[in-house]
Order: structure tokens, then sequence, then C-alpha cells
């Protein structure tokens, strides 16, 4: 075989093995959805048991778990993140893979050109036989990168998670709490337009009005407040499912968190660092970061290149040999890039230490705050019952003339206003659980409860 055949071979064999360039095009228009109903979603690809196992149906509105699903599988920040993972994924398989030899060419033409003088060349085949000593250590070290971003791409998704259900409990709570409310300005106004009615016959004095207007206003404007945050909530709720902010979803509520007992809470704060992504992926980037101090420690050691060449002068005389190139490492050393490594590993050992002792410090805090929501909730309850026990002789005095309209409106205002207290302590305890369940990584139980309805 010539030595312009062997060249060609070779080339074309690197060539064999080479990516082809694909274009992608950019979209310029909006793809958000303004409906769910034709949206589905792949359970199986769902990264937690509680959502794969659970049915995806828009035609009868979204429950809670399904709010989550589409939040997991149609978020736009998620997107990003699998797109990151998916780079990481190419990082750590660049990494592994071995640096390629070198292969140098070379060709003289004598000028002029004298008898017995040829043309000559110069042929080496090298090889960085340095990188091969940091190469377990790059390749392990790129390897827990990935890892690590997979953890935090799952710990992201819970968060996700999270937010569904904060924004999926906080639009629920709203849409009652405004029927309460609209509830209370009715009746004020009612009894404004009656108290100005009185006051236009002569048989009321106008400070009764002023009280009775001013009521009305105040109760106008919570209503005004409360449909603005409203329509923030829904647009946020919007937002974290990927769809546009026009769209109308019909949430049902029929299910409520579970809470986990104390027993549960002690054994996931004792598995915490073993089974929460976030606390995982910090585990995976110091011992990537581990693998690169290691990998600085070896780079110290002299990186050397060896060829081995052939060669023909201008004479016609052939020679074979090699060609060793070596660092000396008398002012450098990799002694700067090796502190720079040791002090990155401690700061990462010591950011794993902070956040341990943060996730257990917030848990403790939602127990204790759980406590006292709960008893502050039965506290309102108890007022509750004993605001709906007299409602129906409310209505029998106002009936038979011993109760005026004003102090009726009075009086229903206050036993709205009550109604709103308890709504207020359930959504908070709702918004505990949500935060614990998310700093303690994972799920318990979703329980049906059948919840008592004051009327």
């Amino acid at each position: 075989m010539t030595f312009k055949t062997s060249l060609t071979f070779m080339l074309v064999a690197c060539m064999a093995g080479c990516a082809t360039y694909h274009p992608l095009k950019l979209d310029d228009k909006s793809a958000l959805a303004t409906s769910v109903s034709h949206l589905t979603v792949d359970s199986h690809t769902l990264p937690f048991q509680f959502l794969s196992a659970h049915r995806f149906d828009p035609s009868d509105g979204l429950d809670m778990t399904e709010v989550a699903m589409l939040a997991v599988s149609n978020n736009p920040n998620l997107r990003l993140a699998r797109d990151d993972a998916n780079i990481s994924h190419a990082q750590a398989f660049s990494a592994g893979l071995l640096p390629d030899p070198q292969l140098s060419l070379s060709r003289d033409f004598p000028r002029p050109s004298t008898p017995g003088a040829t043309n000559a060349f110069n042929a080496g085949l090298g090889y960085d036989f340095g990188s091969l000593v940091t190469h377990a250590a790059s390749s392990s070290a790129a390897r827990f990168d990935s890892r690590k971003t997979d953890l935090n791409l799952l710990w992201q998704e819970w968060q996700v998670v999270a937010q569904a259900r904060l924004l999926f409990s906080r639009a629920i709570a709203e849409e009652n709490l405004l029927r309460w409310l609209t509830e209370s300005r009715n009746l004020l106004a009612e009894g404004y337009a009656k108290s100005k009615a009185a006051l236009d016959e002569g048989n009321l004095a106008s400070n009764a009005v002023n009280l009775a207007l001013s009521a009305w206003q105040d109760s106008s404007k919570r209503v005004s407040d409360l449909e603005r945050q409203q329509l923030q909530t829904r647009n946020d709720l919007n937002a974290l499912l990927g769809l546009a902010p026009e769209t109308k979803l019909k949430l049902v509520e029929e299910k409520v968190l579970g809470t986990p007992d104390e027993k549960e809470i002690d054994q996931a704060l004792a598995d915490l660092s073993s089974r929460r992504p976030d606390l995982l992926a910090l585990k995976a980037g110091y011992s990537a970061e581990d693998a690169r101090y290691r990998q600085a420690i070896l780079a110290q050691f002299p990186p050397f290149n060896l060829a081995i060449t052939s060669a023909r002068d201008t004479a016609g005389l052939f020679t074979h040999g090699f060609a060793l190139s070596l660092a000396l490492p008398l002012l450098n050393g990799n002694r700067g890039n090796i502190k720079i490594e040791e002090a990155t590993r401690q700061r990462l050992h010591d950011e794993y230490k902070i956040r341990l002792d943060t996730a257990y410090a917030g848990v403790k805090r939602l127990v204790t705050d759980s406590r006292l929501i709960a008893a502050q909730l039965q506290t309102a309850e108890i007022g509750l019952k004993a605001f709906d026990k007299t409602t129906s002789n409310a209505k029998l005095a106002l009936a038979d003339g011993e109760l005026d309209v004003n102090s009726y409106a009075a009086f229903q205002s206050s036993r709205i206003a009550k109604h709103v207290e308890v709504g207020n302590f359930q959504q908070a305890l709702l918004e505990n659980r949500i935060a614990l369940l998310a700093l303690l990584g994972g799920n318990f139980d979703i329980q049906s409860i059948v919840t008592e309805s004051h009327q």
C-alpha cells in the first residue's frame, strides 16, 4: 500500500465517524395553549409515584394532583432544566472520551533541484500520555456532575409540585372567600339602602346611615381587592402550567393532603439526607469536586507527549525514531489549581452541612406552626358554631320586629367574618402541610375527608 493510499484510507476512516449538521429553526409564534382539553400527560414519564398512579382527565375539571401532573409535564422552566440535564449528560460523555492520537506530516522540495536529490518528508504519530493520568478523575467528576444535575432537576420538579399545590389551594380558597365576602357586601348594601330610605322618611339619624354606608364601602373594597388577587393567582397558576394567561381552568377540589404524624416526620427527618433530592445533589456535587481535587493533584506530575517518527531527507536517507516532550514542574507544578480545588471542596462541604441544618430547622418550625394554627382553627370553629346556632333566632327577631335591619345586617356580617376567619385558618393549615411536604422531600397519602359545611 503506497503512502498516498494509506493517508487517504486514514482520512476516510476519520470522516466516517463524524457527526453531520442538522438545522433547527426558531419559531417566532407563541405556542402557549389556551385550553387544557386537548392536552395529554404521559403518567409513566412522571418522576413521582403518586403522580404516575393518578389518571389525567381534564374533561371533568382538574383536581390538585392533575394540576401537579400538568405542571411537571408542561412547566417552561422544567423544560429548560431538562435541557440543562441533557447538556450535563453530553459533558459527562465528552469527559469519558480518550484524547485522539496526533498525526503530523511534512514534505520538503529541494530548490534548485540537484542531481541525486529527492523530495523529503517527515511523518510522526504521537499521543498525549499525560492526559491518561488524569482521565479517570476527570471522568468521575463529570459523572458526578451529571448526577447532580439530574437530582437538581428532580428537586426542581418537586418544588413545582409544591407550587402547583399552593396555587391550586389558593385559587379554591379565594373562590370560597369571594362568595362569603360578596354575600356580606350584598347584606350591607341592602342594610344601607333601607337605612337611607328610613333617613328620607325621618325615622333614622344620619349617623346610623353614615355607619351603614362606611361598612358597605369597606366590604366592597375587600371584594374588589380579592377579585384582583384571584386574577393574579389564576395568572400565576397558568404560567406555572405553561398556559396562556387567558386560559380558563375548572378546578375541582375533592381531596386534601393528609397530615403526617410525628412518627412519620421523625422518620422522614432521619432519612432526609438519603432521600431529599437537593441534599443528594449537594452530595453528588461534593463528590465531583473531590474528584476534581484528585485530578488537580495528579496533574502536578509532569505531562508528556510521545511520538514515533519516520523521515527521509533530500539525499534519500531514511531515518526512524521518536520525539518526547516533557514539562518541567519547576515554577507552577499545578499548585495554584490544587489550592483552588481544595478550597472549593471545603465550601461544598460546609454548604451541605448548612443546607441539612436549615432543612431540619425548617421542618421543626412548620410542625410548631401547624400546632398553633390547628389550635386557632379549633377556637374559631367553636365561635362559628355559636354564630350559626343563633342565625335562626336572629331571623325570627327580624321578622317579629325585635331586631332592626342594620342590627341584623351587622350580625350576619359578623357571622360571615367568622366564616372567613375559619377559611383563612384552614388555608393556612393547608399551606403549612404543602410546605412541610416540600421540605421533607416526599409525599404522604392523600386522604379523602368530608368537611362540614356551615350554612
